[in-house]
């Protein structure tokens, strides 16, 4: 949720900036109120848009979420504390937390009493039809405004032309359906209550509704400089911005005044408004890198084996002998591995790969990086090491890309073609330094059976696999925020790494929880507390049915050196 609000806000302040650069002095109306409110569609809606598989077929793409991965995402931490036994961080979390609510319900309980006021206002005044307009009748030196189709006027106080203009205003806020805007800035700002540019942007959605009306009322054929004498003339109340409705002589007058002696912007000039689109599009995509970022951040590891936040991206390769043998470097449409794409080949690799033992005892680590082709059939040729760490582990990569099975393979103007790929493995030794690792099926493929029921059987590859609500991001965040190091244990200098499976039911509720690898009791305990107290699950399925699913968590308990 923080980091869909900070890109919300983040979108907001880059769109209002986009309005300031393009949008501000032209007289495009209706195209700024439809961008202005295209600004806050978007800003809420990208974040939510999926577009994971294509970025991860895209070289480029998948090169920036390797960077973005390696040096911007932070790392997830979870251990003992070491000197303070309060918990700043949440401390401070939640306080912040407490505040934004606060505001936030100030500024909803402000928009409520104004829509109370306003039906109160609505129930004791009198209507009656004026040049055909059904009006609130108001009395004393209150304003002429409107909300939504309630037209409120005071005809006492002006004369015959001014009241013409008076209603042919207030009815364009009303036909036009103006109050939607200003409703809709009103809850950015509720939500957004920090954000300056929330609040900058509500306001020019309010004096551009203000020139679509005036615009309106001059081009029904009132005299344009009786028009502006007529609004200097009003009383302007100090606060009219900080209505919900659309008032008649809402402020800056000089900038509406301005705006109705100004130049029609030339037809020509609509056409920077699509600038709109690449900026919408790219940031959907940078939403969606660091997305895959933190995908490839939390692959599925081993316990002597660590893979590499690293992305796979092609290589150009010389030396064939016809066309027909081109190797490519990019295509319209890249391979892909079977079954799930870069995730798939993650997890592929995390379970075939085996740390040689000769390396591991001399503690031999590095990135070893092995490039391939994906034929035409899908089938995986030319393995070789460009980039070397030590024959053993060189041997390794190239005996596990071997392994692998058939690509989809790269398409060309229709046609499959030979594609260059490069994969890099981080060989790592296990210091004890991941304290949280991702969950993996393990087991059999029908691990065992309840009661001998149809039905109940405990399977370990589904066609759909569990997951955890709002995805593996969202579990790591679970188990940082509610793994405590037991007290006892970290008095007695107990650490290591606790292996805690469980099966995931049909309903998507934990049951079955038990420790696979013990290290204390202590820390198996808190480890089983962590994993039966988890949410309910998106549920595994199978051939279109929920079934129930096996999974393992390793949880990592170390306690931090201190600092000298």
């Amino acid at each position: 949720m923080i980091a869909y609000i900070i890109k919300v806000n983040i979108a907001l302040a880059l769109f209002y900036a986009f309005y300031r650069l393009f949008c501000y002095r032209d007289t495009f109306f209706g195209w700024r109120r439809a961008t202005l409110l295209c600004f806050y569609v978007v800003s809420a809606l990208y974040p939510l848009l999926n577009i994971e598989s294509w970025i991860t077929t895209q070289a480029p793409m998948t090169a920036i979420a390797t960077l973005y991965s390696e040096f911007v995402l932070p790392e997830l931490i979870i251990g003992a504390p070491v000197d303070s036994p309060i918990d700043w961080y949440r401390v401070t979390g939640a306080a912040l937390l407490i505040i934004y609510i606060g505001v936030a319900l100030v500024l909803a309980g402000r928009i409520g009493m104004q829509l109370i006021s306003l039906v109160r206002l609505t129930l004791r005044t009198r209507t009656a039809t004026i040049n055909g307009i059904r009006v609130h009748l108001l009395e004393g030196a209150e304003m002429p405004f409107s909300f939504f189709r309630l037209i409120f006027v005071n005809p006492d106080r002006h004369t015959a032309a001014e009241l013409n203009e008076i209603l042919t205003h207030e009815q364009t806020h009303a036909t036009q359906w103006h109050s939607v805007d200003v409703l809709l800035g009103e809850l950015a700002c509720v939500l957004c209550w920090f954000n300056p540019f929330v609040w900058l942007m509500k306001r020019e959605i309010r004096v551009n509704l203000e020139y679509l009306a005036d615009h309106r009322v001059l081009k029904a054929g009132c005299d344009s400089k009786a028009y502006q004498y007529h609004l200097l003339g009003l009383t302007h109340p100090p606060k009219a911005a900080a209505t919900i409705y659309n008032s008649f002589n809402v402020l800056p007058l000089k900038k509406r005044i301005s705006m109705m002696n100004k130049q029609r912007t030339q037809n020509v000039g609509r056409t920077k408004y699509l600038m709109f689109i690449p900026l919408a599009a790219l940031l959907m995509v940078i939403s969606n890198i660091e997305t895959v970022a933190r995908s490839i951040q939390t692959p599925e590891q081993s316990e002597s084996f660590s893979q590499r936040a690293d992305t796979i991206y092609p290589v150009k390769v010389l030396g064939v002998e016809n066309d027909s043998d081109k190797v490519f470097e990019m295509v319209e449409k890249m391979p892909q591995f079977p079954d799930g794409g870069m995730s798939a080949l993650m997890t592929f690799l995390v379970r075939n790969i085996k740390y040689p033992a000769n390396a591991m005892n001399s503690k031999t680590q590095g990135r070893v990086v092995v490039s391939f082709v994906v034929e035409k059939d899908g089938s995986i040729t030319n393995e070789k090491v460009v980039r070397s760490v030590d024959p053993e582990l060189d041997n390794e990569a190239i005996r596990v890309v071997r392994l692998m099975p058939k690509w989809e393979p790269g398409m060309q103007r229709g046609e499959a073609v030979r594609v260059a790929f490069t994969v890099p493995v981080m060989f790592r030794l296990d210091t004890g330094n991941t304290l949280v690792e991702t969950p993996q099926v393990v087991g059999a493929k029908v691990l065992d059976k309840s009661g001998g029921k149809a039905g109940d059987d405990v399977f370990e590859m589904v066609e759909v696999a569990p997951q955890f609500p709002d995805g593996m991001s969202a579990l790591m965040s679970y188990l940082s925020k509610n793994v405590k190091y037991p007290a006892a244990a970290q008095k007695r200098g107990v650490q290591g790494r606790v292996i805690v499976q469980f099966v995931v039911e049909k309903d998507g509720s934990i049951t079955n929880a038990t420790v696979a690898r013990s290290v204390d009791a202590d820390l198996d305990a808190e480890a089983i507390r962590v994993i039966t107290g988890m949410p309910k699950w998106k549920p595994g399925m199978q051939r279109g049915e929920a079934v129930r699913v096996k999974f393992s968590v390793p949880l990592s308990f170390r306690i931090p050196e201190k600092k000298k």
